[in-house]
């Protein structure tokens, strides 16, 4: 009896620990990725935080911008409070891939490159990009001229990937900011960048020293979230948020404030 009772007490810890619905209880499924937001009550936002107008401080040192009025919503629809981080661009899909942000909200450009490895929301904006240089500069009019010139841009980007496809040489920067003081000081001969950044930073330097010389039709951007079975329920939801956005005017309304004009349809 004695060893009997030993084997039954073995037995009976070994069900408790791992929930087998053999001994009388169903079998503990793993949390999905919305699940484990609904259950912490709030949504990890990955954004840089200094691209104007898509994600910035305001005066007052307040997180604003069209990205950030996207995540807010998104968490708000789904009852849970946003909670964004703010990092430099190359580490915002490592941090979604590696699960330390649920979401990313940044103007995100969905390639095929990126939906192997990512999930993506559907498109929320479609952004066109614009190559920029120095007033004084006559050279470069197109992307063709491009070959053989210096560009700034952000690592990992669409529009470092553009630059190395028309044949430039790109040095790598974090910020909007720096890209255009290089391109002032002449340390690199031209930029491509959103149309929209462009444009608010030429508003609030009128002095800035540049000017656009093409404007690219640009690629459609979206949420990216960790790619897997267990995301499909919050892609879905993100999904759903979006298109209650677009149906009842907020996409467009958000993209007037903030870029002067509804960038929210293919052209």
């Amino acid at each position: 009896m004695k060893n009997k009772g030993w084997i039954w007490g073995l037995l009976l810890a070994f069900c408790a620990l791992t929930a087998l619905s053999a001994c009388g209880g169903k079998a503990a499924m793993p949390k999905d990725r919305l699940d484990a937001i609904l259950e912490r009550g709030s949504i990890t936002i990955a954004t840089e935080g200094d691209w104007v107008p898509w994600t910035y401080h305001d005066a007052s040192d307040v997180l604003v911008g069209y990205d950030v009025e996207i995540g807010e919503r998104i968490a708000a629809e789904l009852g849970v409070k946003a909670e964004f981080a703010e990092t430099d661009w190359d580490s915002i899909l490592a941090g979604v891939d590696s699960g330390r942000f649920d979401i990313a909200c940044n103007g995100v450009d969905i390639t095929p490159e990126r939906s192997e490895k990512y999930a993506f929301s559907t498109p929320y904006i479609y952004p066109d990009a614009v190559l920029v240089v120095r007033s004084d500069n006559e050279d470069i009019h197109s992307l063709e001229d491009l070959a053989g010139r210096t560009t700034a841009n952000s690592p990992s980007s669409t529009y470092a990937d553009m630059a190395l496809e028309y044949g430039a040489e790109v040095t790598y920067v974090s910020t909007l900011n720096d890209t255009v003081q290089m391109l002032e000081q002449g340390r690199v001969e031209a930029t491509i960048n959103a149309q929209g950044s462009i444009r608010d930073y030429m508003e609030q330097h009128p002095d800035a020293n540049i000017k656009i010389v093409q404007v690219i039709e640009g690629v459609p951007a979206g949420v990216p979230m960790q790619k897997g079975e267990d995301s499909a329920s919050l892609v879905e939801a993100v999904n759903g948020v979006l298109e209650k956005m677009r149906s009842d005017g907020t996409l467009a309304e958000l993209s007037v404030k903030y870029f002067g004009v509804d960038l929210t349809k293919k052209n």
